[in-house]
C-alpha cells in the first residue's frame, strides 16, 4: 500500500478486506504502482478448481487507487483499475462476438453486485497462439483478456472486488452461484 493512509483509504482497505470470494479464488496483496495515485493497493488473484489443486484457471489484478483532488477523467476519488485473463477453447478465436461478450460480463457483475460506478473504460483483447516447426505438436491456444477501470460511487468498496472476482470466474468457466447461496471467504496469502 502506497503512502499514509487517509481515513477514506484506511476505511477501504477494512471493506476491501472484509469481500466474501468464492473459495475458487486465491487473493494476493502485492506492491501497488506508486506513481498513479497518493494511496494504492494492489491484489492479484487465481482461480482455481478447488482448494486442493493447483491449476489455474484464470488470473487478474485488482487495484484500487485513491486520490483525494478526484482527478477530472475519474469522476471521483477512487478509481478500481482490473484486469482478468483466462484461457478459452480454441473453437472460439474467431467469434466475433467475444469483445463484446467479455464487456458484457464485466458489467453484468457490476450490475448483478449492485455497485454503483461511472466512467467506465476497458478493452476485451483475444491472444491466439499457433505453434510452428519444433513447436507444431503444441494445439492452438485462445486467452481473453478484460483491462477495465471505473469510478466507484457508492463506497461499497468490498462488493466492486466480489463484482471484478465474478468475473474472473465467468471467464474461468465456473458456473454462477445460485440465488441465495453466499460464497465464502476466500482463501488470502
Amino acid at each position: 500500500m502506497v503512502g499514509d493512509h487517509s481515513p477514506e483509504f484506511a476505511q477501504a482497505l477494512v471493506e476491501l478486506r472484509a469481500a466474501r470470494l468464492r473459495p475458487e479464488v486465491r487473493l494476493t496483496e502485492v506492491p501497488a504502482p506508486q506513481r498513479i495515485a497518493p494511496y494504492a493497493v494492489a491484489l492479484t488473484a487465481e482461480v482455481v478448481p478447488s482448494a486442493r489443486e493447483e491449476d489455474e484457471l484464470a488470473s487478474g489484478r485488482f487495484v484500487l487507487l485513491h486520490d483525494p483532488s478526484a482527478p477530472e477523467p475519474w469522476d471521483g476519488t477512487f478509481r478500481a483499475v482490473t484486469f482478468a485473463r483466462a484461457e478459452l477453447e480454441p473453437e472460439v478465436a474467431g467469434d466475433p462476438m467475444l469483445g463484446d461478450v467479455g464487456w458484457a460480463w464485466l458489467i453484468d457483475s457490476l450490475t448483478a453486485h449492485q455497485v454503483g460506478f461511472t466512467a467506465e473504460a476497458g478493452t476485451v483483447t483475444r491472444v491466439v497462439s499457433e505453434s510452428y516447426a519444433g513447436l507444431s505438436d503444441r494445439p492452438p491456444t485462445v486467452e481473453m483478456e478484460v483491462r477495465a477501470s471505473w469510478t466507484p460511487t457508492d463506497g461499497g468498496l468490498a462488493a466492486h472486488l466480489e463484482a471484478w472476482s465474478e468475473l474472473l470466474c465467468t471467464i474461468a468457466g465456473l458456473p454462477p452461484l445460485p440465488e441465495g447461496v453466499v460464497a465464502l471467504p476466500g482463501q488470502r496469502r
